[in-house]
């Protein structure tokens, strides 16, 4: 019996470290409805423009990019935000991003049609309706 005490004090500490890893991936502390704009940081990827409409922790939408490696790429986007991070896939395209969120902004990396890109874009409506695109 006394062998058996420090194993079960062991199993609720190491389960009890493992518990806010489980939180924080699963927590959604960030609205992502709305049309967001902005641009890769990496030279020759364009302007880009997301259309997103997010319910609970999933999110789908529209990618649009302009000029760039992707020329004129339009295509629907589905996606995933767990705690402040927005993690996306085009459906029927190459571009990938993980992006982090803070209020109107959001950036980070992803892949693009030539590799690697950084994209930084910015809130510009909550609404989550299309717009027309902008050259």
């Amino acid at each position: 019996m006394r062998s058996v005490l420090p194993l079960i004090a062991l199993l609720i500490v190491v389960s009890g470290c493992a518990r806010p890893d489980w939180i924080q991936r699963t927590l959604v502390t960030v609205d992502v409805t709305g049309t967001w704009e902005g641009a890769a940081t990496r030279t020759g990827q364009g302007a880009f423009q997301l259309i997103l409409e997010q319910q609970g922790s999933q999110v789908k939408g529209l990618l649009r990019n302009f000029g760039g490696a992707c020329a004129n790429v339009v295509g629907p986007i589905e996606g995933t935000v767990a705690g402040d991070v927005f993690s996306f896939k085009q459906t029927n395209g190459p571009i990938t991003g993980e992006l982090t969120v803070s209020g109107d902004e959001m950036s980070g990396g992803g892949s693009g049609c030539s590799g690697r890109i950084q994209l930084t874009l910015r809130r510009v409506n909550t609404s989550s309706s299309p717009t027309s695109p902008k050259p």
